[in-house]
């Protein structure tokens, strides 16, 4: 079952489409998370940079360090001398990690402008009443440091981002300041956007494959039923039978389309199969009953015996044979040769060759025409027009070859009739014959013509018939010249 629904186009583009989306989400939920933390960190950065800087104002300004205003629960301080001790810290400060040290409770500075041990008791807070002014001169340096830690004031604890500045040349010797921010806001942020990703992420997976597999069902529709009349008719094999074909202009309507195309192309096939199947059985039965009664009555009578009729019969046999094996293998595709053939020398050989012709054959404007392809096939063509002329013809049959716009030409004309206009096309049919008076023993099978285009389409050339200028027919072979 498994195995059938991945084999289903639709269940594969479901599964594609929300692989996709997942990628996609998941990077752009990592992008999303990590700007966030960025922009809130920044924010922590600066509100304890600016509450460290305060610190560190107030430091430089003259302020000592055990009147300072550290009320501000919410930026917790820390002021460490030189020597590392705690010398000022937020009230309530009840632990703290990540910053200067890790003590909470003051002692006195020692003031190093005058090298007395004078220790300040008490806090102002009033941001200097309370302390000794003289010293006053500090620098608070343009450079901020950032760690983290956290810290509980008053009993509430919370991580946090601690700012370092440090203030150069105070009455107690160079300090350093660290203030906190909350980082709770960043967390809290965060979590709440993980959350809603854990959450709406995979919803909107399940929606995506849910509409890429009704669409692309919806989309594929056509192709089922494609491929359901497919089925029927290759178990009815009735070739008359087509594919629906959608109105959508799409490609499976184009799909569709080339479908019926070779549907009708194969039922065309398999039809003219057909027919050939059934006037080859009969065009041979026409000689081989004749052959055998003829042979019946010469076993019977010797002496009424027809010799040249039972060698007519074999010929016409034979000749039959050949043009319907020849056929055969055109029809299976067999390609011609790749020889150089002269058309005028071909003409000439095999022209010169014939014998028992009821006409002459008169030779006109031959040059040399080189073509690619088999000599034996080209022959055939040019045998076969010749003696459809000599059928037709009243006085003459004239044969031409030349070259004519890049492409090697051969004509062969007669005298006799012609082919009427409508009739142009049909005589290239098979067993086609339009003189219904005539015998088969004159007329024949009706091949030849059939023949001698099958083998110029072959070769890349075409085979037309027109009126002739002495009034009777002119077959026009056309090849590619070399």
């Amino acid at each position: 079952m498994k195995r059938r629904l991945l084999g289903s186009v639709r269940s594969r583009a479901a599964l594609a489409a929300t692989l996709v989306v997942a990628v996609a989400l998941v990077a752009a939920g990592v992008a999303v998370l990590l700007a966030l933390r960025d922009n809130l960190g920044e924010q922590a950065s600066a509100g304890a940079d600016s509450a460290a800087r305060r610190v560190a104002t107030s430091l430089a300004g003259g302020v000592a360090p055990d009147s300072l205003d550290l009320d501000d629960e919410d930026h917790p301080v820390q002021v460490v001398d030189d020597d590392g001790r705690l010398i000022a810290a937020t009230e309530d400060l009840e632990r703290i990690s990540g910053a200067g040290t890790d003590a909470v409770k003051p002692v006195a500075a020692r003031r190093t402008d005058d090298g007395d041990d004078d220790r300040h008791g008490g806090r102002g807070g009033d941001g200097g009443d309370g302390g000794d002014d003289d010293g006053a001169g500090g620098k608070v340096s343009g450079s901020t440091d950032y760690s983290e830690g956290s810290a509980t004031v008053d009993g509430d604890s919370a991580d946090y981002r601690f700012a370092e500045v440090e203030v150069e040349d105070t009455a107690y010797g160079d300090l350093t300041v660290y203030a906190g921010a909350s980082l709770a806001a960043e967390q809290g942020a965060v979590t709440t956007t993980k959350t809603a990703m854990l959450i709406g992420f995979p919803l909107l997976l399940v929606v995506v494959g849910s509409v890429t597999y009704l669409v692309t069902r919806r989309a594929l529709r056509p192709v089922e039923g494609i491929r359901a009349e497919m089925a029927a008719i290759t178990a009815s094999q009735d070739l008359g039978r087509r594919v629906p074909q959608p109105d959508t202009h799409d490609e499976v309507a184009r799909l569709a389309s080339t479908t019926n195309e070779t549907l009708a192309a194969l039922q065309e096939s398999v039809e003219r199969q057909r027919r050939f199947v059934a006037d080859a059985s009969h065009e041979l039965r026409s000689p081989i009953a004749s052959l055998r009664t003829q042979l019946e009555v010469g076993a019977a009578h010797p002496e009424l015996l027809d010799v040249p009729g039972a060698v007519e019969d074999t010929v016409r046999l034979q000749e039959l044979a050949a043009d319907l094996l020849l056929l055969a293998r055109l029809d299976a595709g067999e390609r011609p040769g790749g020889a150089e053939v002269d058309l005028a020398a071909l003409a000439g050989e095999e022209l010169s060759q014939r014998t028992g012709d009821r006409l002459p054959v008169t030779v006109e404007s031959v040059r040399s025409a080189r073509v690619t392809g088999s000599r034996g096939q080209l022959a055939r063509v040019l045998g076969n027009l010749v003696d459809n002329a000599q059928r037709h013809a009243r006085a003459a049959v004239v044969v031409a070859v030349g070259v004519e716009g890049g492409e090697a030409v051969l004509t062969v004309a007669d005298d006799g009739d012609g082919v009427p206009a409508g009739e142009r096309e049909r005589i290239f049919e098979r067993f086609v014959r339009l003189d219904d008076a005539r015998t088969r023993d004159g007329g024949g099978a009706g091949l030849g013509l059939a023949i001698a285009r099958d083998v110029a389409v072959r070769h890349g050339g075409t085979l037309t018939v027109r009126a002739a200028p002495q009034g009777g027919a002119l077959f026009e072979l056309r090849l590619p010249a070399n």
